[in-house]
């Protein structure tokens, strides 16, 4: 084992003199009293530099210290869904005491819980890392048995145990690889977390729409599944209560969320808050499918780096299996602050803003983790990423937000007027995008799925908002009676929209979610009333006439899709479309 002695202390950053030989990202343990994990991130002849994952306090010169020989691992297996893990997949409700002490750690899975474990595979069977053995049931999930993913080359079953209860160390089958040795093969593994977990056959280009259940992406700017998207915008305008509102409504099969480095309280209402929350697809408490990886912004620095990557090692892990994985981290701005303060404390040349220069090959790099791939027995699976920003004064020009910019597809802005004026999700329809709706992909699966010709409609309907906002803009610099009464028309068609497909209230029961059948129908439905030849007198009859459209069509999303009321209300709108034109005609 190789050995060393602290030579050097700046807060968390550690010079360590080695004696043996050292790897880049290996893992050393400290001695202060408890061992304390740190990370090698620079090695400079027989000088390590290493990042440690706890407050530096209790860590003097001349401290002992010992290299693992491995990176940072997290630990796979059954029962990682509805735990709340810290930055190192330490169990939390597991540790005592009102506060995390320095050094505390627990283990991230029960190991004397008993599963009952199928058989997936017989024996003869010929295997390879990522084959399915066998399965559990956890909460809700059938949790696949996997052949560890560090084993190489292809193995041949030789025993495989039959439908019985066993714990997560308890040998489950035995393997044998080409050269006669036989591998013992349990339901837990280990996986270094800064490495892509492998275990598929290829990935697939993103081209069937993720659903969300909010019309202003699902409608305007979808996301694919295994599609990545990040979230911006200024203090206060709703990021993450609008990724608690994606975690809730998405039609995602496992939940991972990561929060690196958000304030405490906004931590604890996930905790105090999903627990008592159903799935609106499974109809099961949504915590059976979530796990929940926490470092708020009084944690190590270091752990906020961890956090991220062990998020995302734990969605690949069930992406794996076949399941749809979102992975909502709050928010990638603090990671980045923590690489930032690492590479200060380095005296690495800085960047853009004294932020470290491979910021965006860092970026581009966790982002291209996610997407959908093809597992050895032909099924899919996919991990969708949406990551937030905290820009700086909201400005979308600091280097996180156009580093992320370069790699995501999907790019959802939050405006701070449109926040201010309590029109939710705040998402702007115009400045935000999706470059998924140019995917010649996404265009087949939309014609099929969806209807035919459906990217042209919502294009239509992003150039309804377009002549509506220049409009708007043309009336308050020249007043309401000095532009023509089709400015107010365009304008109105323009807030209609708004009302009836972009807002959307996540406290009522029906409006928070909207099914792709009923996104369509609206659209197609707003499209028609918008296609009318509206003819009137004056502005204040335009204004007066659209409101009630807009009240009639908001009752129209807090009704059930296709219930009476709901045809009560669209019958009133057709009503009073008729009316216009009559008028209009006489």
């Amino acid at each position: 084992m190789t050995t060393g002695k602290v030579v050097g202390v700046i807060s968390n950053l550690l010079l360590i003199e080695v004696e043996g030989a050292v790897t880049q990202n290996e893992i050393c343990q400290v001695n202060a009293g408890k061992w304390l994990k740190a990370e090698v991130i620079r090695i400079r002849q027989n000088i390590a530099s290493a990042q440690l994952f706890e407050s530096s306090s209790s860590i003097e010169v001349g401290a002992e210290v010992q290299f693992t020989g491995s990176m940072l691992e997290v630990e796979l297996g059954p029962g990682i869904l509805s735990r709340k893990y810290d930055g190192l997949q330490s169990d939390l409700e597991r540790m005592t005491g009102t506060f995390i002490e320095i050094g505390d750690s627990t283990d991230p899975l029960d190991k004397d819980k008993s599963y009952l474990f199928t058989p997936l595979a017989k024996d003869g069977d010929l295997v390879k890392a990522g084959h399915w053995l066998g399965s559990v049931k956890e909460n809700q999930i059938d949790h696949k048995i996997m052949v560890p993913f560090v084993w190489e080359g292809s193995f041949k079953v030789t025993w495989i145990a039959s439908e019985d209860h066993f714990r997560i160390n308890d040998v489950i089958a035995k393997i044998e690889d080409k050269g006669g040795k036989t591998h013992e093969v349990t339901m837990v593994q280990k996986w270094p977390v800064k490495v892509p977990l492998t275990g598929f056959v290829e990935k697939i280009r993103p081209g069937k729409i993720f659903q969300t259940g909010l019309r202003v992406i699902d409608t305007l700017n979808p996301m694919m599944e295994g599609g990545t998207g990040y979230i911006p915008g200024p203090f206060g305008t709703g990021k993450t209560v609008l990724q608690q509102a994606i975690a809730k409504n998405s039609e995602a099969e496992i939940l991972m969320i990561v929060a690196c480095g958000e304030r405490a309280n906004e931590v604890v209402e996930i905790f105090s808050e999903f627990p008592n929350l159903v799935d609106p697809v499974s109809g099961h408490k949504l915590d059976q499918k979530t796990a929940i990886i926490c470092n708020t912004s009084n944690m190590p620095v270091a752990a906020r780096e961890a956090s991220v990557y062990v998020g995302m090692t734990l969605a690949e892990y069930y992406r794996c299996m076949g399941y749809k994985v979102l992975l909502l981290a709050d928010s990638t701005s603090r990671w980045a602050q923590a690489l930032r303060e690492m590479s200060n404390r380095l005296e690495e040349l800085p960047g853009q803003d004294a932020f470290p220069v491979e910021l965006p090959a860092t970026i581009a790099n966790f982002y291209s983790r996610a997407g959908i791939v093809k597992l050895g027995n032909g099924q899919m699976g996919s991990v969708t990423f949406i990551g937030t920003i905290s820009p700086a004064g909201g400005n979308f020009k600091e280097p996180v937000t156009e580093s992320t910019s370069k790699v995501a597809r999907c790019f959802y802005a939050l405006s701070q007027k449109r926040a201010d004026s309590k029109r939710y999700p705040a998402i702007d329809p115009l400045a935000s995008y999706s470059k998924y709706i140019d995917y010649q992909e996404f265009g087949e699966y939309s014609d099929e799925h969806i209807q035919k010709g459906w990217v042209q409609s919502v294009k239509r309907l992003k150039d309804l908002l377009r002549i509506g906002l220049e409009a708007r803009d043309q009336i308050n610099i020249l007043g309401d009676d000095a532009v023509p009464v089709d400015y107010h028309i365009s304008f109105w068609k323009s807030e209609l929209i708004d009302f009836g497909i972009i807002q959307q209230n996540s406290f009522d029961p029906i409006d928070m979610r909207s099914e792709i059948d009923r996104q369509r129908y609206m659209l197609n439905f707003i499209l028609d009333v918008c296609s009318k030849d509206f003819q009137f007198e004056n502005f204040e009859q335009v204004r007066d006439y659209f409101k009630n459209l807009i009240n009639l069509v908001t009752q129209m999303n807090f009704s059930d899709y296709g219930s009476s009321s709901f045809k009560k209300y669209e019958e009133q709108v057709v009503e009073i479309l008729n009316q216009n034109t009559e008028l209009h005609a006489n």
